[in-house]
């Protein structure tokens, strides 16, 4: 009976013959079936560089867009921070407002609210320059 499989002789430094000895002596295991193992395992984590080769551009791609959508962010929040500084800046000494001026801030925020949930919800997330018709009647 054939059993497919080819017999090799090599030498083993004693430290590793010896740790090789203590592998096998457990149940069910045998050298043979250690080695081919530890063979297999190094065989697989070589393959390993071909994975890269194949998916390193594509993650390299992937990973200098997340880094440029990162610098967007990083100006957006940057400018929205000058820009809210300066509004205060502008408002600290007017008057407190009455409160028929609050209530029309606050209908004002609620309609820019609402305008923005609808953008959001039919997809439109760019930023426009020119307000939408919706917009003019706040």
């Amino acid at each position: 009976m054939r059993t497919f499989k080819t017999r090799h002789q090599f030498y083993l430094p004693d430290e590793l013959s010896e740790k090789l000895e203590q592998l096998s002596a457990k149940p069910g295991s045998s050298k043979t079936s250690v080695l081919t193992d530890a063979l297999n395992a190094w065989i697989d984590r070589r393959a390993s560089n071909e994975l890269d080769e194949r998916f390193g551009i594509r993650l390299d791609r992937l990973s200098r867009e997340q880094q440029r959508i990162q610098r967007r962010l990083d100006l957006i929040a940057e400018a929205l921070g000058v820009f809210i500084q300066h509004q205060l800046t502008l408002v600290a000494h007017q008057p407190p407002f009455d409160t028929d001026t609050a209530q029309l801030g606050m209908e004002r925020y609620r309609r820019f609210v609402e305008l923005v949930g609808r953008r959001l919800a039919n997809g439109d997330q760019t930023l426009k320059l020119a307000p939408k018709p919706e917009a003019e009647n706040g």
